[in-house]
């Protein structure tokens, strides 16, 4: 039994990967900041990387919280056949959605799935309606907010860079600009998880007490100019090998007729960047959506009772969560990757480093807010907030209109199987 859960589990993990770890690396590809190989390969080792050693804190959540554990303290079996349904039923409906290229939330397929089962088993009243109305709500804000930023961000690049006739020279400006901006957003995301280890080293082995958020900061300032050097060198590098007048006269870099190939490489570079972030976060927070049932269902058969509190996430799962993850990105990733990358508006690494940037302001947000969000839902936003910038009828709306559907019909959808397979599973 507990076999064949691992591999349900599994199941849902590659199809995870296949669908929402293409958010990570779309833009990139779209832009050719990257090939896909190369994508398939850092996306891998950065969802892997944060699976294994950060997605422990979200999957106890989701394990213990998904359903209120009260009302299944009776009857643990119960609560076990509930989560196998969630593995399938998610599984399966992320499946559908990569099989036609479309990406969908994963976090609205698990809300879903326990929300079809909890109906059959404990009837309306044991669903949280309120979580529900606030991933509709979520669904709605999402993309308008993380569209917004996206435009806002491009227009202000395209303003003061990509129209200016000396480029280089605005470019040479906004460097250090750029690098605290990507830095700033992704660091709130990301470093307090990276630096906490090293705190706790800190207060445990030197008796050094240091805030976590100060040593995020001192990271982050000293990434940021590091990044700003590095971005420098790289111009003046790229302004030689296209110009052939590579000395800086009066600290400015000379003009070329090669400026918007120099910027946009430039921009790749930051856009890379940016994607790594995105994997490494994705990978810590959505691995849970895969792994959470499983650690429950392990939890109950071991104990024989239902996890109340929180539970300590083996790292075996985590490791299997992490795997299925990847496995399934570098065998399936590359259709929903296509269509976050080339099947909205056709995109440049400064365009897909706006949009990776206001997925992630959306998602910092919303976190602080307390509402639920899909990286899905932000991405895709940020790519339409992007194309309306910089052409409105570039922005491919039947590649949308399926989109959202698919977005639309996540949640009843995920539902409906649970509650069906669920069904079955109690009259088998």
């Amino acid at each position: 039994m507990i076999f064949i859960v691992i591999l349900l589990a599994f199941y849902l993990a590659f199809n995870l990967g296949a669908n929402d770890v293409a958010n990570a690396m779309g833009t990139s590809v779209g832009s050719k900041a990257v090939t896909l190989k190369q994508a398939l390969i850092i996306a891998g080792v950065l969802e892997f990387t944060g699976a294994v050693l950060f997605g422990h804190e979200v999957s106890e959540t989701l394990a213990t919280k998904i359903a209120n554990p009260n009302l299944f303290a009776g009857t643990p079996q119960m609560l076990m056949n509930g989560m196998i349904t969630v593995l399938i039923s998610c599984g399966l409906w992320l499946q559908i959605a990569t099989s036609r290229g479309l990406p969908v939330s994963s976090s609205h397929a698990v809300v879903g799935a326990i929300a079809g089962f909890s109906w059959v088993a404990l009837g309306v009243d044991a669903i949280d309606w309120s979580s529900i109305g606030k991933i509709t709500l979520g669904w709605i804000v999402t993309p308008v907010i993380s569209g917004a930023i996206a435009g806002l961000f491009y227009s202000q690049i395209k303003r003061w860079i990509l129209i200016q006739p000396h480029q280089l020279l605005q470019m040479n400006e906004w460097i250090p600009w750029l690098s605290a901006m990507l830095l700033g957003i992704f660091g709130v995301i990301v470093l307090p998880s990276v630096t906490q280890p090293l705190a706790n080293f800190l207060i445990e082995e030197v008796g050094v007490k240091i805030p976590t958020h100060d040593i995020s900061l001192c990271v982050g300032g000293i990434a940021a100019v590091g990044l700003s050097l590095y971005s420098w060198r790289e111009l003046e590098r790229r302004s030689e090998g296209h110009g052939g007048h590579g000395e800086m006269v009066n600290n400015q870099l000379p003009t070329t007729n090669y400026q918007l190939p120099t910027v946009e490489r430039l921009f790749a570079k930051f856009q890379l960047l940016s994607a790594c972030f995105v994997a490494f976060a994705h990978g810590s927070n959505d691995v849970g959506n895969a792994i959470a049932p499983l650690a429950a269902i392990v939890y109950i058969h071991n104990t024989g009772t239902v996890p109340i509190g929180g539970i300590a996430i083996p790292i075996w799962i985590l490791v299997l969560g992490g795997a299925g993850i990847v496995a399934g990105l570098a065998i399936w990733g590359k259709k929903v990757i296509a269509t976050i990358g080339e099947s909205i508006i056709s995109l440049q690494p400064s365009s897909g480093f706006c949009a990776e940037l206001a997925t992630a302001s959306t998602i910092l947000l919303a976190s602080r807010l307390g509402l639920p969000v899909s990286t899905s839902h932000a991405l895709v936003g940020g790519v339409v907030g992007v194309g309306l910038v910089q052409n409105p009828k570039s922005v491919q709306f039947k590649t949308l209109q399926g989109i959202t559907t698919a977005w639309l019909v996540t949640v009843p959808v995920s539902a409906g199987l649970s509650a069906v397979i669920f069904s079955i599973a109690r009259i088998l």
